[in-house]
């Protein structure tokens, strides 16, 4: 394996204040602590219009992709938006496809202001998946994240760990081949069974 994987992050919020945007830059942590080189993808400074297949690529897009394309792992993290992510992640993912991912090592982050976001880790899941990325079983969401994480740190200690063990993950497995050595894929086990129990308990 090689010694130094690239690891990066794209941020698919466009609010200043950002939580998703901190707790990216808090898996890259991690992640450089592993040995990656990292990089921190924020849509804001990249001048995407809406994807129109029948217009030109413009330069952005495809400066853009080829940093997602040359990654060992791709982080993706999205606000909650309506039970869903930002249309400014789905935006980028417009752009991107076979090329960009085929057998990638991603993971997924989502950040909600309220009390759920399965939804949205699902909707990334299936996106991701659709264009042949293979998605780390672990992936981090977070709640109510006006209470996790003030002034750039994550001051929930669980939230802290699993937004590390992320940032692991992402090193760990960024030279992954899905066909021959990945571990069993799926939702994180754990989590899985949090998000059921809130689902019953709105029923």
């Amino acid at each position: 394996m090689d010694a130094n994987p690239v690891v990066v992050a794209l941020s698919g919020s466009m609010r200043d204040g950002s939580y998703t945007r901190v707790a990216l830059k808090h898996v890259l942590d991690a992640a450089e602590e592993r040995g990656a080189e990292t990089e921190l993808l924020d849509v804001r400074e990249y001048d995407l219009p809406v994807f129109d297949p029948d217009e030109d690529e413009p330069p952005a897009a495809t400066e853009l992709k080829r940093k997602i394309r040359e990654a060992d792992t791709v982080i993706l993290g999205s606000p909650v938006y309506h039970g869903s992510y930002s249309s400014a992640f789905r935006n980028v993912h417009d752009y991107c496809g076979f090329d960009e991912y085929e057998d990638t090592t991603v993971g997924l982050l989502a950040t909600a202001g309220g009390g759920s976001f399965a939804s949205t880790l699902d909707h990334m899941r299936i996106t991701a998946r659709g264009v042949h990325a293979w998605v780390l079983p672990h992936q981090v969401g977070i709640r109510n994240a006006r209470d996790k994480i003030e002034d750039g740190e994550i001051i929930d200690e669980d939230i802290a760990d699993r937004v590390r063990k992320l940032g692991q993950q992402a090193v760990e497995y960024a030279f992954i081949h899905p066909d021959v050595t990945a571990p069993d894929a799926g939702v994180d086990e754990e989590q899985a069974d949090a998000e059921q129990a809130e689902a019953d308990a709105d029923d």
